[in-house]
């Protein structure tokens, strides 16, 4: 499905499920969304399954916007409380749109336990009270992080789950019965070859043939190029990796420090998903890359460079892109917003040490380059997000892998193959709606959202296709 068609869904008002490959754009479509509805005067509420995906999106976890904050669990006490909170029932009462991204790393218990705040608070037992709900993720991609048996067991729960790992085997996603959206366009990639590999890998049908192609990138941990980030499994390598490399260098170092304003509780949900550091500590000749898209200034987020110095007056880093392009680098904002209104803001300058990221922190990214050691990868998907970080075979360079980085959850295998072909027959369906019924169709969601400048007098009805 292309972009167009999966945005004019949305616009109807039904519940979706909008997911595809790394590069598809999904983020892109979300965000064409977002603008469309503000500027019909809607103000959706955005939230993602974690902090990093959040501040990608300019929203807040879903956590912290459903009030049920780090709770595993949710009696009837814990229900109570969050619904007689003034500012969660306010948020929830004034929300028509409710996105959650990075949907794949959401547990199906905390999916029920949002389902539950928002059926309480605006007293109603449609899925999650009636809202339009916006699922956007790959379940090919990270899963969620499993809890322990002692960090499960509950006598007082009011969410009973079934054992299942992801956010569609929550009984909820059934009965919110979302339309399904796969994109199939590919922005990332460019490299017949290498979406062949990545196409084999999300497929599990991984093979020698694709084997050897991946052998002819490995290398030796000596020979890996300069100024290319890399990417491993775990914390402590990245850590290790980039505070050896910042300390052997001869210059003299810069230190830039957060600053932040607002709820307490926001403020932390934003320094835990930034990718810019709460202390930054800069030299010349410091790989670094940016965490913040500003195209105007020549730079997204993923873009690499190196610090050449530091502006005399206020001490403002220099970056030399791997263009070319020489940036004077300013501190930019983080913020979450609600009702229009700056509910938190952190400020910092958009750059972080890029000599080494985790691969949870490169989701979401593209990069034209990256050294990788998969070598000790412990979870499905966690290879397919990496090597889908970059836009062809050529900037891919490997000290080595194991034989889990180049595999996928075979459920979740199977269960992308029967979303790929419910969203084709969506799609069937979709194109037999003429121009004139699917505007009308449109224009009467934007009328239920509270929009009071369209033709009236048209009942509110959302449409379902297939």
């Amino acid at each position: 499905m292309t972009q167009e068609k999966a945005l004019s869904i949305l616009k109807t008002g039904v519940n979706v499920f909008l997911t595809g490959e790394p590069g598809s754009g999904k983020t892109h479509t979300i965000n064409e969304y977002v603008a469309y509805l503000r500027k019909q005067g809607v103000g959706p509420s955005i939230t993602a399954s974690t902090g990093i995906a959040a501040t990608h999106i300019g929203g807040m976890t879903i956590h912290s916007w459903s009030g049920i904050g780090i709770k595993q669990k949710l009696d009837k006490h814990d229900l109570n409380k969050i619904a007689s909170s003034g500012y969660i029932a306010k948020r929830v009462l004034s929300t028509k749109i409710l996105i959650i991204d990075e949907i794949s790393m959401l547990h199906p218990e905390t999916f029920s336990m949002v389902d539950a705040v928002c059926r309480e608070i605006r007293q109603n037992q449609n899925p999650f009270g009636g809202l339009q709900v916006i699922l956007v993720g790959d379940f090919c991609q990270l899963p969620p992080i499993i809890k322990s048996e002692a960090e499960n067991s509950s006598q007082a729960k009011l969410i009973k789950e079934s054992t299942g790992r992801f956010a569609y085997d929550s009984p909820v996603w059934s009965r919110l019965n979302p339309i399904n959206c796969y994109l199939t366009e590919q922005y990332r990639q460019d490299d017949k070859d290498y979406l062949n590999i990545l196409s084999a890998v999300r497929h599990n049908i991984f093979n020698n043939d694709h084997l050897h192609c991946i052998e002819t990138r490995k290398i030796k941990i000596c020979a890996a190029p300069d100024g290319v980030p890399k990417l491993f499994s775990h914390n402590v390598d990245v850590d290790r990796v980039n505070s050896e490399i910042l300390a052997n260098l001869p210059t003299e170092s810069q230190i830039f420090i957060m600053s932040s304003q607002g709820s307490k509780l926001f403020v932390v949900s934003l320094k835990k998903g930034c990718l810019s550091p709460e202390t930054l500590e800069l030299k010349s000749g410091a790989a670094v890359m940016f965490t913040k898209n500003n195209p105007k200034s020549g730079f997204v987020n993923g873009t690499l460079g190196v610090v050449e110095g530091f502006n005399k007056d206020g001490g403002a880093p220099i970056v030399k892109t791997r263009d070319g392009r020489r940036i004077e680098v300013r501190p930019m904002d983080w913020t979450i917003e609600e009702n229009g209104k700056i509910r938190a803001q952190i400020t910092q300058l958009p750059l972080r040490l890029a000599w080494a990221i985790t691969v949870h922190k490169s989701q979401g990214m593209t990069l034209d380059e990256a050294v990788m050691d998969l070598s000790n990868v412990f979870e499905f998907g966690q290879g397919y997000v990496a090597l889908s970080r970059i836009r062809r075979f050529s900037g891919l360079y490997l000290f080595g892998w194991n034989e889990r980085a180049f595999q996928v959850d075979p459920e979740v295998f199977a269960k992308d193959e029967d979303f790929r072909n419910a969203s084709n027959a969506t799609e069937t369906e979709f194109s037999k709606i003429s121009l004139a019924k699917l505007q009308k169709i449109q224009d009467d969601f934007i009328i239920a959202c509270g929009k009071k400048n369209l033709t009236k007098g048209r009942k509110n009805k959302r449409a379902r296709f297939g």
